[in-house]
């Protein structure tokens, strides 16, 4: 274990990471212009003191027997600062890692670009980030990890552009550094707001995790975004289901002890690492999302969570920013989404108008049905009005026998056709609103039965879900993302 506050060299870190002796550098000896003296005399003293011969050092290593490659600051080589020379190192190992395909960490710790190159060393922040998306266009997973400090063009730059992004704990981590706040506001920085816990709370990090847990998460990490599930033989016939009554179906979905998001993952799931909000300073407890694995089966999960719904702080917009994030990962990671319905409802308040929930919805309706990703829906429980419609549209649609999709709840619609709520039952009979029923004119395409009742068989359902699920994700896997997306616009465009 590194002891509390000790900062770890690049080297010591890389050597903390990676596996025993499979470290390789990539680094080229560092070429400059005309410099002055002094600056020269500096870097001869970082060189001496840090041990390295620029701030950045990159190559590659085994991490738990995967090959991956690492670009890594050493904060001991003139605070970390990117100049000329340390930014074409930096460009030359992403793009090296971009054409052999592999996996790239990186460890940013720097208190941004080098004063003493001035907006040469700034600009050079444009082709860092060029590559880095570059990088990941080309469909290669991009890992973060923040370490303490990362502030200035560094942190606006290539520590905020990775797929995941963990945070050392209690790491300065922000944009605009501390002393130059004070320096030109004439007072200190607010405490606590630069710090890796305060962005984990906000949305904008997706972890913090001391350096010992490092290896492991992007392990686990990789071997999610790194499955090839093989094509599975076709499938039994589902189980039948009996014609229970809407209002019963209903009832039971609305059941506290009804196994939500969470249950699945735990049961089901071969491997998950959560994420964290929009990146953008959002988080909304009501849904969940990761990266997970159904057997050999990727997926960016999305699953609304029942448990972080409450009345005081229901389902909002920041939510479906949330999920939107994560739609884009999937294309970006080339894995499959995986949506789960299981909502009460949307806020109805002032605050969600203000935040543009009609506009999210329609946002997260008009990028699903375009998403060039394989998608599959879970409806799970509850699916109540636009905040379940929002994550509907997929390739392929699974219903719990018990779950249930309707534009309002029965009591509001009840509310609108009787003013009343005791019509509620008639009117979920009414609309249609079943799995069995939404089979029939083709929305849900598989029905997972409940013996008789999730709640009471929470284990065993979650292990049928998850079964379901490993054939369905790897199934669409094989498939080419522009044939399913053009199936998938003919599907709801056409009505069902």
């Amino acid at each position: 274990m590194t002891s509390p506050g000790a900062r770890l060299s690049a080297l010591e870190l890389i050597t903390l990471v990676l596996d025993e002796g499979s470290w390789i550098s990539w680094d080229l000896p560092p070429r400059y212009g005309a410099i002055s003296t002094a600056y020269a005399a500096e870097l001869d003293a970082a060189r001496e003191k840090s041990g390295v011969d620029e701030s950045v050092v990159t190559g590659e290593g085994l991490m738990h027997g995967r090959r991956v490659a690492v670009i890594a600051c050493e904060f001991a080589f003139l605070a970390g600062s990117i100049g000329q020379a340390a930014a074409t190192r930096l460009v030359a190992g992403i793009e090296r890692a971009t054409t052999e395909g592999i996996p790239l960490l990186a460890a940013p710790v720097s208190g941004g670009t080098r004063m003493q190159e001035g907006t040469p060393a700034f600009v050079h922040m444009i082709g860092i980030s060029a590559a880095i998306a570059a990088h990941k266009s080309a469909g290669h997973p991009y890992l973060v990890y923040l370490r303490n400090p990362t502030t200035g063009g560094v942190m606006a730059s290539w520590g905020s552009l990775g797929h995941v992004t963990i945070a050392e704990p209690g790491a300065l981590v922000g944009f605009l550094g501390p002393r130059v706040f004070e320096a030109l506001y004439g007072q200190p920085f607010p405490a606590d707001v630069q710090t890796s816990e305060n962005l984990y709370a906000h949305g904008i990090i997706d972890g913090v995790v001391p350096p010992e847990g490092i290896a492991d998460l992007l392990d686990r990490t990789l071997s999610i975004l790194l499955a090839r599930p093989p094509l599975p033989a076709p499938h039994d016939p589902d189980e039948d289901v009996p014609d229970v009554d809407t209002w019963d179906a209903v009832v039971r979905s609305r059941r506290p002890d009804r196994p939500g998001v969470r249950r699945l993952l735990r049961y089901a799931a071969t491997d998950v690492v959560p994420l964290n909000g929009t990146g953008q300073g959002e988080a909304d407890p009501g849904l969940m999302i990761a990266l997970a694995r159904f057997g050999d089966a990727p997926c960016v999960f999305l699953g609304q969570d029942r448990r972080g719904q409450t009345t005081d702080q229901p389902l909002g917009p920041g939510a479906l920013r949330e999920a939107r994030r994560g739609m884009r990962l999937a294309v970006d990671l080339g894995i499959p989404l995986l949506t789960v319905i299981d909502t009460p409802g949307a806020a109805l308040s002032p605050e969600a108008e203000e935040g543009g929930l009609a506009g999210e919805i329609a946002r997260s309706l008009a990028e699903l049905v375009t998403l060039e990703a394989p998608t599959v829906c879970l409806m799970l429980g509850q699916g109540n009005g636009g905040g379940a419609l929002a994550l509907l549209p997929a390739d392929r649609v699974i219903a719990a026998q018990h779950a249930w999709l309707s534009p309002l709840p029965p009591e509001g619609a009840s509310a609108i056709v009787h003013r009343d709520t005791e019509h509620a039952p008639e009117m979920a009979r009414s609309q249609r609103i079943r799995a069995i029923d939404l089979a029939e004119v083709g929305v849900v395409d598989r029905i997972i039965a409940e013996h008789p009742d999730a709640a009471e068989e929470a284990e065993a359902f979650c292990h049928r879900v998850g079964a379901v699920l490993e054939f369905e994700l790897s199934t669409l896997f094989h498939q080419d993302p522009a044939e399913l997306v053009a199936v998938r616009a003919r599907r709801f465009a056409t009505g069902v």
